[in-house]
């Protein structure tokens, strides 16, 4: 997979040379190239942002630089053999970002990132290039940051940890919380190691035991009181066919119970008379 990064902070994507992202590099998955688009700026102070049509606070970042950096860059990727680019525009505004969209983008050949700052690029810029291939407007959450950098971090370690190759164990990725193709998309529940104790807590007796059925029937308990508590949602909307008999026992126990179209909602506590 080839992935290229226009940005005004070139330095704010060093993290790319270290840890599965930068092992995946050295050993030739994965071809980054940073760009700074203060190259594609040709006045004295290398301005790449105006004030924005319309008024209003901030500034918006100029059509030019970006029009004249990304072409570039397309050329420059085509000339190397790269193809079927795809534009990945980091924005609060974006389509959330999943661990679907992470396999889905895994399975693209080219990834091209405009992380902006200020007030956002000129919506030209993305309806330009929408001409010439996908783009995907991208949100990692509900939240607003200085800029999207930050952003193409983190979905190039979710993309990345997905490529054949990357993780010593091709079973790791399968069985993350939100895996598609799960059961139900719930959170991984805790997990242990060497040793047996540590400060006086111990390891849960069932991982001890050697019974694998056993030890799935407790990470999946697990998994669902750890949904229960810090994403309720995730319960709600699973069709009721994701979940197994023992499930409905646990989710039961936590409060939850099914409904008439047999998706589970969770029973208000009692009220003590």
């Amino acid at each position: 997979m080839r992935l290229d990064v226009v940005t005004i902070f070139p330095e704010y994507l060093e993290p790319l040379h270290v840890s599965l992202v930068g092992k995946a590099r050295a050993s030739g998955l994965l071809s980054v190239g940073v760009h700074d688009l203060r190259r594609w700026a040709y006045d004295r102070h290398n301005t790449v942002d105006d004030t924005p049509y319309g008024g209003g606070p901030g500034m918006v970042m100029k059509t030019g630089p970006w029009g004249e950096a990304l072409d570039d860059v397309l050329a420059r990727g085509y000339e190397e053999g790269a193809h079927d680019p795809v534009l990945v525009v980091p924005t609060p505004s974006g389509r959330p970002f999943t661990q679907e969209l992470a396999v889905e983008l895994s399975e693209r050949r080219w990834l091209i990132f405009t992380p902006a700052r200020y007030e956002g690029i000129d919506g030209r810029v993305a309806a330009e290039y929408a001409t010439r291939m996908p783009v995907h407007e991208v949100s990692i959450g509900d939240y607003v940051l200085a800029g999207g950098e930050a952003a193409v971090l983190v979905i190039t370690e979710a993309v990345a940890r997905l490529l054949p190759g990357v993780l010593g164990n091709a079973q790791s990725h399968r069985d993350d919380s939100f895996a598609p193709g799960a059961m139900a998309d719930l959170l991984e529940g805790p997990v242990f190691t060497k040793p047996p104790e540590w400060r006086g807590r111990g390891v849960p007796d069932v991982l001890l035991s050697g019974h694998h059925g056993k030890v799935s029937r407790w990470r999946r308990d697990e998994a669902l009181h750890r949904t229960a508590r810090n994403r309720p949602d995730l319960i709600e909307r699973c069709d009721a066919t994701a979940f197994d008999k023992k499930d409905r026992e646990t989710l039961s126990i936590l409060g939850w119970a099914p409904e008439p179209g047999g998706r589970f909602w969770r029973r208000p506590p009692a009220v003590e008379q």
